[in-house]
């Protein structure tokens, strides 16, 4: 890594003059007790509206209109809030829309087979929606995946200077897996963080997870023995420079699992930074 790539850098001051890509989710959900919150409102308001058509329309088929809170908390917010749209859906037709009323008893046969029928279809409903939603989900994360690493390999087939290359590739990797990303480079034998983007933020602990990944030559695991402080994942990155790179991905910050086979993303955005290295001398 040569000496003018870490002065555009700037020092590593614990992060905060490093230069920062900033990554935010445009597709971030609610958070979780909001979606389930947002699923009994949408129950609550087919509930009102089953009162007003309810003069207008025979019980049984007021079933319907529950049906749609379901399909919508299922559409927007997946598996989990839509059963529980499902189950107060239920509960809603049960409680207000059949004998005797404000009782979950069922006194009707035809009330507690409409209510049958209402358990069964929401379900079909909510099981469909959601899955839909699911593969659309992934759909669009793979497409995000492919526009981040073309806009990486676009920049490097420029060659454009080291230090906007870096940048860029700290990015990249933030957008593929909507995480924090910092990419480490060494200098006059000192590790020192040149990259960042997501908010990362660089401690202690990462800077040793990082030197122990490059010295290793080995993935440095966050949170596992010896880096048990670190909350980073950290590859090394082999180039023609002296050291390489190394480039580390936050992975607890999303709240969510370590992805199955991030190695796979991080050796491409590792091959961008080789390639620019080798072609800048």
């Amino acid at each position: 890594m040569s000496e003018a790539l870490m002065d555009d850098l700037g020092p590593p001051d614990g992060g905060a003059s490093l230069p920062k890509a900033a990554y935010t989710d445009p597709s971030a959900p609610l958070p979780p007790l909001a979606q389930y919150a947002v699923s009994l409102v949408l129950v609550a308001l087919a509930t009102g509206l089953a009162f007003i058509v309810n003069q207008l329309i025979a019980a049984p088929n007021l079933t319907l209109i529950f049906v749609l809170p379901v399909m919508a908390a299922a559409t927007f917010f997946g598996w989990g809030p839509s059963l529980l749209a499902v189950a107060a859906s239920v509960l809603a037709y049960d409680f207000f829309f059949t004998q005797p009323y404000y009782s979950l008893r069922i006194a009707s046969t035809s009330d507690l087979w409409a209510t049958a029928l209402l358990l069964v279809i929401a379900a079909i409903v909510s099981t469909l929606a959601a899955e839909l939603r699911r593969r659309a989900a992934e759909a669009r994360r793979a497409t995000e995946q492919a526009q981040a690493l073309q806009a990486l390999a676009h920049m490097v087939i420029q060659a454009r200077p080291t230090p906007e290359i870096v940048e860029a590739a700290a990015a990249s990797l933030s957008r593929i897996f909507r995480a924090p990303a910092v990419i480490f480079a060494p200098a006059k034998g000192v590790l020192r963080a040149v990259a960042s983007a997501g908010d990362a933020k660089v401690t202690p602990a990462e800077e040793e997870a990082a030197q122990g990944a490059l010295d290793s030559q080995r993935v440095a695991r966050a949170q596992i023995y010896p880096y048990d402080q670190s909350t980073f994942d950290f590859w090394p990155v082999s180039s023609s420079k002296e050291g390489g790179y190394v480039v580390g991905v936050n992975f607890t910050h999303t709240g969510r699992d370590r992805p199955a086979q991030p190695e796979r993303f991080v050796e491409i955005v590792g091959g961008y930074l080789a390639a620019a290295s080798r072609a800048h001398g």
